[in-house]
């Protein structure tokens, strides 16, 4: 077995990231590795475009502040520390690839709804991570 030192967990704060979490603070344990926890916020200007009519400024902060305090509270179950957590702002692929090289993540864990035929082509955030990542990538099936 590979012996990690850092692990990356990516999540989107559902129901099903609890499962991801869970699956990767074994992993942590059996391997004496470090827990980190990252969950990436897209801009609003990727999701609606670069012309929106108006300043969403203040909407973003409010994206921002709510997600950190969710990652907190989701954190708290899992005994990580808050230096241990981490908002990032971009696509969750390459944000994540990035964390990952500039911390030294050896083990990225990611949830996987295992999408067949049209999804499967359209590709997914799981998919993203697995083909860009410079270290191993574990895609934990949820439910």
């Amino acid at each position: 077995m590979v012996d990690y030192k850092h692990i990356l967990v990516g999540v989107d704060l559902s129901e099903e990231a609890e499962q991801i979490a869970q699956r990767a603070q074994r992993l942590a344990e059996v391997s004496g590795a470090r827990l980190s926890l990252a969950h990436v916020i897209e801009p609003l200007s990727f999701t609606y475009g670069g012309d929106i009519p108006m300043d969403m400024t203040s909407v973003q902060e409010e994206i921002q502040q709510q997600a950190t305090s969710q990652l907190l509270a989701f954190a708290r179950q899992f005994g990580i520390a808050e230096a241990n957590q981490h908002i990032l702002l971009g696509r969750a692929e390459s944000e994540i690839h990035r964390f990952a090289e500039q911390h030294e993540v050896d083990l990225i864990v990611v949830g996987s709804h295992g999408r067949r035929g049209l999804a499967l082509l359209l590709g997914s955030t799981a998919n993203g991570v697995l083909h860009g990542a410079n270290c191993d990538v574990l895609a934990v099936r949820v439910h």
